[in-house]
């Protein structure tokens, strides 16, 4: 884990039968615990059915911090989701309607198994 949370602030997230600790507004702790089973049972607390679009948008958020050791941005996020789809389904309006607790950069990352971005409180 990095940097320390306030016990007060974990939640426990029932990942199959399996304790997964998040903090408070569901970001996973220990990013060697996420699964697709994670962001399953994160987008059902969360209310949110997940259809392939939210699926292409988690892998593309995974595979970013993979190579660029940071998390993606709305921008790049428009950019490459424009060229896959198309202007409209690239748009910001779209990608935060599909994420509608927090937008892609947020609830994406949430159920990406990411941490925070930075200058998120």
């Amino acid at each position: 884990m990095k940097g320390t949370v306030p016990t007060a602030f974990i939640r426990k997230l029932d990942v199959g039968g399996k304790e997964v600790l998040t903090d408070s507004e569901g970001y996973i702790l220990n990013l060697e615990e996420w699964s697709e089973d994670f962001a399953n049972a994160l987008a059902a607390q969360e209310q949110l059915q997940l259809t392939d679009e939210h699926w292409e948008i988690i892998r593309f958020l995974r595979e970013f911090f993979v190579e660029h050791g940071v998390q993606a941005n709305v921008r790049e996020m428009i950019k490459h989701f424009r060229m896959k789809w198309d202007p409209e389904k690239g748009s910001n309006r779209y990608l935060h309607e599909i994420f509608p607790r927090g937008g892609p950069q947020k609830q994406g990352n949430r159920l990406a198994g990411l941490l925070r971005t930075k200058g998120e409180h």
